[in-house]
């Protein structure tokens, strides 16, 4: 069976993660990738959170206090800054990262994920991430400013050396109005 695009996106963060890892959530939005995060990485784990839009930050705070999900950090900031937020003994832990890129369903369509910042916390994520952590990318690109991200973004992980990355493209290529993929970089040994 193939599998949906989160669905997928969670399976492949599952082959990549350990308990004990430290992960980050690069756009929290409603909080499902971070609660599914906080579950993967066990309780001696912990789940960076950043989203730049108080709604994500107040749903995800919420969803995550009705779990009981403790080992959390959310973050008001850009997921470019998360260097500035990860104690530095969590950052060589670093398994994995995933991103949801777009709106925030049911909020202001014009703020959106921008590639310039998202390739920035690749870069970022890559350069700290242990061997074979994963980075995924779910890209919704349906939107006003979503073509011009999605392009830039191909461009970046075609030209990322394939001695060092593993990079993945998944998407459905039969369904109708801009149906989002995934991208993910895998770093290898």
């Amino acid at each position: 069976m193939l599998k949906g695009i989160i669905n997928y996106s969670h399976y492949l963060m599952e082959g990549a993660v350990n308990k004990g890892d430290t992960v980050i959530d690069a756009t929290c939005g409603n909080g499902h990738d971070t609660i599914f995060l906080s579950r993967l990485v066990g309780k001696d784990g912990h789940v960076f959170g950043f989203d730049i839009q108080d709604q994500a930050i107040t749903n995800t705070e919420r969803v995550l206090a009705q779990n009981g999900l403790t080992n959390t950090t959310i973050i008001k900031d850009s997921h470019s800054n998360f260097v500035h937020h990860i104690p530095v003994d969590k950052l060589t832990r670093l398994g994995g990262a995933i991103f949801n890129l777009g709106y925030l369903p049911g909020s202001d369509k014009s703020v959106i994920t921008r590639s310039e910042t998202t390739i920035l916390a690749i870069e970022g994520i890559l350069s700290h991430m242990k061997q074979n952590g994963i980075v995924v990318l779910v890209v919704y690109h349906g939107h006003n400013g979503g073509d011009l991200e999605r392009e830039q973004l191909m461009r970046y992980v075609r030209l990322l050396d394939q001695k060092l990355y593993h990079v993945l493209y998944y998407g459905f290529i039969n369904q109708k109005n801009d149906p989002p993929f995934i991208l993910a970089v895998q770093k290898r040994n």
